[in-house]
């Protein structure tokens, strides 16, 4: 595959200017003339001072899956600079090496395309080399193939629950991106109107404008399978899903006022005194999705940083706990702070309350449910990587993650990082 000459070094005399290499075939220029200067000579063919990893035999083509790569041979020779270009005028972007022994393409290059390749070096005297390589490429070796899942699973859920879509390969361009995102078909009945927000390079959400609306259906698919997204992707398959709403239940936590309102379809249904995160322990503000219900769960300080025999330390059977983040962030039944609740802020960030009033709000609420905290002096809850915290993004905001409501897709991922801090009781 490669096309490798031995280099014999000429020898010159080096002289103290700068050398002007020209990389796209003008002429090389020097500060100082005279037949005996060897930067007045024109470019010797450098073949013999680079090695080359494209093909060399007539008809043969190269794999645009694998990157390029020139490499000076000897010790007396060095690349000073590499130009490839294909025939429709893209450059590949490199990197060479200080040494200027070894250079690489780092962008990827385009199947049955035709590229030239303008090398230029110079020898152990200073004297500048050129060598001009061209070579087809032919289709990729290995063909990528983007498939899809969607979540949740089919079933029922709050009108909270976001649409989320795994593809199994990054996807960073922005054009690329707005043929995945225009596959991805979610339609409700009654119709509503949303869109997907681009969370990183392999994860998306898709979300109403508003809640969606109560006993609603949503069905989700692709049409992906078989469309070209890149060079070297292909959609692939994707297995489609339905899902349906219940009623809109919304709890909303007063963490100043120490009270649960529990709302369903706008109606309130119970009030019930509870206690949320002390000071140092504050519990998020903002609108948290249901992610599940665990009916016990043995909640222990030192998985969150809190170090046993503390003063803050804690190990403790919990029951009736309802998860809405992953980082530890339940309401659970708490007796032990029975006396607190309705009166102070004494939890690690959890939402507590009695254990009569928790086992009633785990029979009412579901996953997709919404449960909203007010007035506490924690940070607001992250949009994404803690949970669903997608509902904390106004609708300009939210747009400005789709590739096709947005010009500028957040291609640096817009997923916050989960801040694990002490929420647990």
């Amino acid at each position: 595959m490669s096309n490798t000459v031995h280099f014999q070094a000429r020898g010159r005399t080096v002289v103290g200017c700068t050398l002007l290499v020209i990389a796209l075939g003008a002429s090389v220029t020097a500060c100082t003339g005279g037949d005996d200067d060897p930067l007045s000579a024109a470019p010797y063919d450098a073949a013999g001072q680079i090695s080359f990893n494209g093909p060399t035999e007539a008809g043969k083509k190269a794999d645009p899956d694998k990157p390029l790569e020139v490499v000076a041979e000897g010790a007396d020779g060095r690349i000073t600079d590499v130009t490839a270009m294909d025939a429709a005028g893209r450059y590949v972007a490199g990197e060479l090496s200080a040494d200027g022994a070894r250079w690489h393409s780092t962008s990827p290059l385009a199947a049955g395309a035709r590229y030239t390749v303008r090398v230029s070096t110079e020898d152990g005297d200073g004297a500048p080399g050129r060598k001009v390589l061209t070579f087809e490429t032919g289709r990729p070796s290995t063909k990528k193939t983007l498939d899809v899942s969607f979540g949740p699973e089919a079933g029922a859920y709050g009108v909270g629950q976001p649409v989320t879509a795994e593809l199994s390969q990054p996807v960073r361009d922005s054009a690329q991106r707005a043929i995945v995102e225009r596959a991805l078909k979610v339609d409700s009945t009654p119709a509503v109107e949303g869109t997907w927000h681009w969370v990183d390079d392999k994860k998306l959400h898709y979300r109403p404008k508003e809640y969606w609306p109560s006993h609603a259906t949503v069905q989700v698919r692709s049409t992906l399978d078989g469309i070209k997204i890149g060079d070297r992707m292909w959609g692939g398959t994707a297995k489609p899903l339905t899902i349906t709403t219940d009623d809109r239940v919304v709890a909303v936590t007063d963490a100043a006022a120490h009270t649960l309102t529990l709302y369903r379809d706008g109606e309130e249904v119970r009030q019930m005194p509870v206690t949320a995160g002390k000071p140092g322990f504050e519990t998020r503000n903002g609108v948290k999705v249901v992610l599940a219900k665990e009916p016990f769960v043995r909640m222990r300080s030192s998985t969150v940083g809190i170090a046993e025999g503390s003063s803050e330390s804690y190990d403790l059977p919990v029951y009736f706990a309802t998860r809405v983040t992953w980082s530890g962030e339940y309401v659970h039944a708490a007796p032990w702070s029975v006396g607190s609740q309705g009166a102070a802020n004494v939890s690690h960030g959890c939402v507590g309350m009695s254990t009569a009033d928790a086992e009633w709000f785990f029979d009412a609420v579901q996953e997709g449910d919404l449960v909203e905290v007010v007035n506490s002096g924690g940070e607001m809850m992250e949009p994404f990587g803690n949970g669903f915290g997608d509902w904390n993004l106004d609708w300009t905001e939210w747009r400005t993650g789709s590739a096709l409501t947005s010009g500028t897709p957040n291609g640096q991922g817009t997923a916050e990082q989960a801040r694990l801090r002490p929420q647990s009781v």
